[in-house]
């Protein structure tokens, strides 16, 4: 019996990026064996334990073969007289199809360093086609490495766009779509995952709602770069810039959805787009299986991220409104993971990248003053029910014009 590191821990190890997971392929081993040894089975799918000691998994060596349609479609065979080759030629890309003995010596039979050397995500073999996680695995990847200067091989590209047009990515399990899209969200590069999904067809037919906003031309004096299709990857990027919060992306991500669905007749102007985006925000989160977090706050971005654009000259009842209905008063998470998909909707345009967003300290002067009201006096002064209600918004909407008149940044 042999056992080998594989996958993603080889791959960051030789390219000195962080890993914080190990992978294990066990060779000449049995799972009766296995067992024997410790290890704890996990399910019944196929052949893979956990080490009691370190919880990580340990996964004999198999080879598959596509037995239907979708990613779960699959026979599985394992043999004491699989090889690792066998094993590794199964995986999606040679920068994934790489091993390491318990010596530290890599194995390497498909060309995963010199892929890594040259910054190439490439297939394994043409069996790649047999998968259709591997079109998201792939995005993911690009999305990941992105900085590095990694791109994806033409002849793998072609590969995707195949699986696309098969049809197959109809049959994921949108739980997969999910995790899939939420991890890539968190990479250090999520606009590359859209635009890779984008290049192979797969955005079309996984996000539609996203994909119909390429080529939709919006008002040069607010967006230099017109199509809101290039905005919202340039807002994606900021997003990521700004925060690592998976919910903050992913809003940011869809906040524009409206502006897909504008009429014609008054383009370049989306005016009402934030009310048209609701209804699509809410059908992508249904399919998607969204949290609820990532949820909430995407409608929230969606519905109220021009107001929050305009926060300087609200009047104070509807700047009261607004901080209400974000959750300002209640949680100070809340107002600050709004704003900060305001502020990357405000920065992911051209040439605005640098620029202040003044709305992010108006409205949080706004909420700390709110916050200092003292209505003790209110409630001792004998009044009840409704309009104890009243006097406190009369006393609010009073700070908020008195904020608004003498206000300086």
């Amino acid at each position: 019996m042999k056992i080998y590191r594989v996958g993603g821990a080889v791959r960051d190890k030789l390219l000195n990026y962080p890993c914080f997971e190990n992978d294990w392929v066990v060779v000449g081993s049995s799972p009766e064996e296995m067992i024997k040894l410790g290890y704890q089975p996990v399910g019944n799918d196929f052949p893979v334990f956990i080490n009691a000691e370190t919880g990580e998994e340990y996964a004999l060596a198999r080879t598959e073969r596509k037995s239907g349609v979708g990613y779960q479609s699959f026979t599985f065979h394992t043999a004491p007289n699989i090889s690792l080759e066998d094993d590794l030629i199964r995986r999606d890309l040679t920068i994934n199809a790489i091993a390491e003995d318990e010596d530290g010596h890599i194995i390497d039979p498909y060309g995963g360093r010199e892929d890594l050397s040259q910054k190439v995500l490439r297939h394994v073999s043409n069996a790649f086609v047999e998968d259709p996680l591997r079109v998201l695995r792939v995005a993911r990847f690009a999305a990941r490495y992105h900085h590095l200067g990694f791109t994806v091989a033409p002849e793998t590209q072609t590969l995707m766009k195949s699986i696309v047009n098969s049809g197959e990515l109809t049959h994921l399990a949108v739980e997969r779509v999910w995790k899939e899209t939420d991890r890539a969200l968190c990479e250090q590069s999520p606009d590359l995952f859209i635009q890779t999904l984008r290049d192979c067809g797969a955005l079309a037919a996984l996000l539609p709602e996203v994909n119909n906003l390429f080529g939709v031309a919006q008002r040069a004096d607010y967006h230099p770069e017109i199509d809101t299709g290039i905005h919202t990857l340039m807002a994606l990027q900021q997003a990521a810039i700004l925060s690592d919060k998976p919910a903050i992306r992913f809003a940011v991500l869809v906040h524009d959805l409206g502006k897909g669905i504008t009429p014609d007749h008054i383009l370049p102007s989306h005016s009402g787009h934030e009310a048209r985006g609701l209804p699509l925000v809410k059908a992508v989160c249904d399919r998607l299986k969204a949290p609820n977090e990532h949820r909430q706050l995407a409608m929230t971005v969606t519905e109220f991220h021009l107001l929050c654009h305009k926060a300087r000259g609200l009047q104070p009842d509807t700047l009261l409104s607004l901080l209400k209905t974000v959750g300002a008063l209640k949680s100070s998470t809340k107002l600050e993971d709004f704003l900060t998909c305001c502020t990357a909707d405000a920065k992911g345009r051209t040439g605005f990248e640098n620029r202040d967003y003044p709305s992010t300290p108006y409205l949080r002067a706004a909420t700390k003053a709110l916050q200092g009201i003292d209505i003790s006096d209110i409630v001792n002064s004998g009044i009840s029910g409704a309009e104890i209600g009243e006097q406190l918004a009369l006393r609010q909407t009073d700070i908020l014009q008195q904020l608004k008149d003498n206000y300086q940044l």
